[in-house]
């Protein structure tokens, strides 16, 4: 999808954005909007940098902006009234970005997803701007299910939108929202966190000269910020607490030599695992997603299962040939949203058996 596809975007200078009692602002961190994912609240201002966050809220008026300041630039889905409301985008300080407007009368009900990774930039929203005889109506339930995903540019979305496998990356076609993780999660109605990096590993990192990366996902896994190790996420504060975790670890590490030890892949793969269980408790079951058959990552992680290194630990592997080599492919030879679909269709089994979760006779999309 390309620039000339955005459905809704307005951007205003800061200064013409008239005061809140003439305009109808409310705080970002207003109780009326439901977040989901890492996020920190600094004043009525709420930031996130993660993959996939988002927020839902329900609304009257005819219009809704939210005033915004990105670090860089990120693209959001937007769905209004559980209709695709196109794409908008965030860059710049302080500015104003339109969500929705020339509604009708009545109860609205906006989303607004992060679709880009954290390396895109920092989002912080500052305020929601509603019609002079709009007004925020209480949050939307929260569906009562909850799945963590841990991985890289799988999980991300990296290039489904890519028309080719020999297309180059770009930001504009990295969409969370048609990965294997979102898919699962929409077929079980449930919410998700993406705690995910393109190009990260458990002990090394993509393209690394060294076995032992810095800055992997082992390490990224305690982060607020995905691109910040401060502030350390408070999981016992935390708004949120799995159903289940998902790991898909492990293609980056070996895609590329040298290649991480046992000794140093199990290290390093244990420790996310002792983190997760160290924040969550024994209850929620870890799946772990192995890269291909065959591949190292494949026989590690299978052992480390094996060997319960904690409890409630479950094992599953990417299967040759799950996706073609063409027409399942986007840009840069990652699964686009076809390939992501065959994928989410090996893991809804496997989430159902765990969870307890009806697996519904429906569309898996």
């Amino acid at each position: 999808m390309r620039l000339s596809a955005l459905a809704v975007l307005a951007l205003l200078c800061a200064g013409t954005v008239p005061a809140r009692e003439e305009s109808g602002e409310l705080p970002a961190a207003s109780p009326e909007i439901r977040y989901v994912g890492r996020t920190e609240t600094t004043g009525g201002s709420v930031s996130f940098d993660w993959s996939g966050t988002y927020f839902e809220c329900r609304f009257t008026g005819g219009s809704l902006a939210v005033r915004v300041s990105d670090t860089k630039r990120n693209y959001y889905n937007l769905t209004l009234d559980g209709h695709d409301a196109g794409i908008v985008a965030t860059f710049g300080t302080d500015s104003l970005v339109v969500l929705a407007e020339g509604l009708g009368e009545g109860e609205h009900t906006l989303r607004m997803q992060k679709r880009t990774e954290g390396e895109q930039g920092r989002t912080t929203l500052h305020a929601f701007r509603l019609a002079r005889n709009g007004r925020l109506l209480p949050a939307p339930p929260s569906p009562g299910r909850h799945i963590e995903f841990i991985g890289n540019s799988l999980t991300c979305g990296y290039g489904t939108e890519g028309r080719s496998k020999d297309e180059p990356f770009e930001p504009e076609t990295e969409n969370c929202d048609k990965a294997f993780g979102c898919i699962v999660a929409r077929y079980f109605g449930a919410d998700y966190t993406l705690i995910a990096h393109s190009g990260r590993g458990a002990a090394r990192n993509y393209g690394d000269r060294n076995t032992v990366s810095e800055n992997t996902m082992a390490d990224r896994l305690g982060n607020t910020f995905d691109e910040s190790p401060l502030p350390a996420w408070n999981f016992t504060a935390s708004p949120y607490r799995p159903d289940i975790i998902v790991i898909n670890l492990g293609s980056n590490d070996f895609s590329t030599e040298p290649h991480p030890s046992r000794e140093e892949f199990a290290a390093a793969y244990t420790r996310i695992l002792r983190t997760l269980r160290d924040a969550y408790g024994d209850t929620p079951p870890i799946l772990c997603v192995a890269p291909r058959v065959g591949e190292p990552a494949f026989t590690f992680i299978r052992d480390i299962c094996r060997a319960a290194v904690v409890r409630n630990l479950h094992f599953t592997a990417v299967l040759p040939g799950y996706c073609n080599d063409g027409s399942d492919l986007g840009s840069s030879a990652h699964p686009n949203y076809t390939g992501q679909r065959k994928l989410a269709m090996l893991l809804i089994p496997y989430v159902s058996t765990l969870t307890g979760w009806e697996a519904e006779a429906k569309p898996i999309e």
